[in-house]
């Protein structure tokens, strides 16, 4: 049973919740602000329809405390933030523009605490429009003062990750004649296929969208995989790029798979899902630490005012950031999960390892 908005308040980690109705659009407006100790609070706008409000805002805390530990992993100024915009459908038009605007002006209300860049069902142009708002949004265009889409980042960063992942489990880097299975292929995904195609891998995908995965086809010769089929299909590497939560009690144990490196946030169901991994002996790279190329490259190339080069350094920064999870995860006996967590703790004020914030 889904908690109440109340209870979920009521029972969170973070500094602070903004929530907001917006009776034109039927839709509610919830930004959580988990942490601004390294700085100000910084994370996504995502437009989705949800079950119910608090269905949406237990998002938005759940992303939030992601996003802290993403940013300290990866040596960001920046504390972890995250905004949802629960719809009763994706607006379009003039309905759209409209209701991001309204958005644009909550953002700017709170002076800087929060910044936000896209997320699901968001984009650049959409933070063009909030940006005629509010000066805190990341990843407008460059007309627009921006620096483009993080996506091709992101994906950068993953096969970064990937490449350290196997080079961990295997002894080498090469991805020749090794098999990643890619699920969910827009943005981001689309991007790691390409990559991972130059690369030499041999690569399979599977997205609900079949334009999506028949233009990959047609482009890289990649094999298709049913949205069914994923879990169980064999292969060397599987990366989930889509929703969350596909890590759980019901989909570790059909897994074919020695390890799991993918963009999607969030992608264990609950905490107790990385020591089921390491059972499994599958190595997880976990969520919050390969997919940090969109962190960098908008907080990084439009805050910090970075050169190219020094983005393309911190991309590869995270293969190395990995290794080292990996390999103190092996020497503590303990899993990447809470590896990883150890370092963003460190970083957060050297707080007890294991115990990453609720949301």
């Amino acid at each position: 049973m889904t908690s109440s908005i109340e209870e979920l308040i009521a029972g969170w980690d973070g500094e602070g919740v903004v929530s907001h109705y917006d009776a034109e659009h039927g839709a509610w407006m919830f930004i959580g602000v988990h942490s601004t100790r390294l700085g100000p609070a910084c994370g996504g706008t995502r437009m989705r329809v949800y079950d119910t409000p608090a269905d949406g805002l237990s998002d938005a805390m759940r992303l939030a405390a992601g996003m802290t530990f993403k940013c300290a992993v990866a040596g960001l100024p920046t504390g972890g933030g995250k905004a949802v915009l629960a719809v009763p459908e994706l607006p379009v038009g003039a309905d759209r523009q409209d209701l991001l605007h309204r958005y644009g002006d909550l953002v700017e209300m709170l002076r800087g605490t929060y910044r936000t860049g896209p997320d699901m069902n968001t984009n650049g142009p959409d933070m063009d429009v909030i940006g005629e708002r509010t000066a805190y949004a990341f990843g407008r265009s460059s007309g627009n003062g921006g620096r483009g889409s993080s996506g091709p980042d992101t994906a950068v960063g993953v096969w970064h990750g990937i490449r350290a992942a196997v080079a961990h489990a295997a002894g080498s880097a090469e991805l020749t004649d090794r098999t990643v299975l890619v699920q969910g292929v827009g943005g981001v995904g689309g991007e790691l296929v390409e990559l991972l195609v130059k690369d030499g891998a041999r690569v399979a995908v599977s997205d609900l969208d079949g334009e999506r995965v028949a233009d990959l086809q047609q482009r890289f010769g990649v094999m298709a995989v049913p949205a069914g089929a994923v879990v169980d299909t064999d292969c060397d590497v599987y990366a989930p790029c889509a929703t969350g939560a596909v890590l759980c009690a019901e989909t570790i144990p059909q897994l074919r798979c020695r390890i799991v490196a993918g963009a999607a946030n969030n992608q264990l169901a609950t905490p107790a899902d990385a020591a089921r991994l390491r059972a499994a002996g599958i190595l997880y790279a976990p969520d919050f630490v390969i997919n940090a190329g969109g962190a960098l490259h908008l907080i990084g190339l439009e805050l910090l005012g970075w050169s190219d080069a020094t983005l393309a350094d911190r991309l590869a920064g995270i293969g190395t950031t990995l290794t080292e999870i990996f390999t103190h995860a092996d020497a503590q006996g303990t899993t990447t999960e809470e590896a990883a967590e150890a370092v963003a703790l460190v970083r957060l004020d050297g707080g007890p390892a294991g115990s990453r914030p609720a949301g």
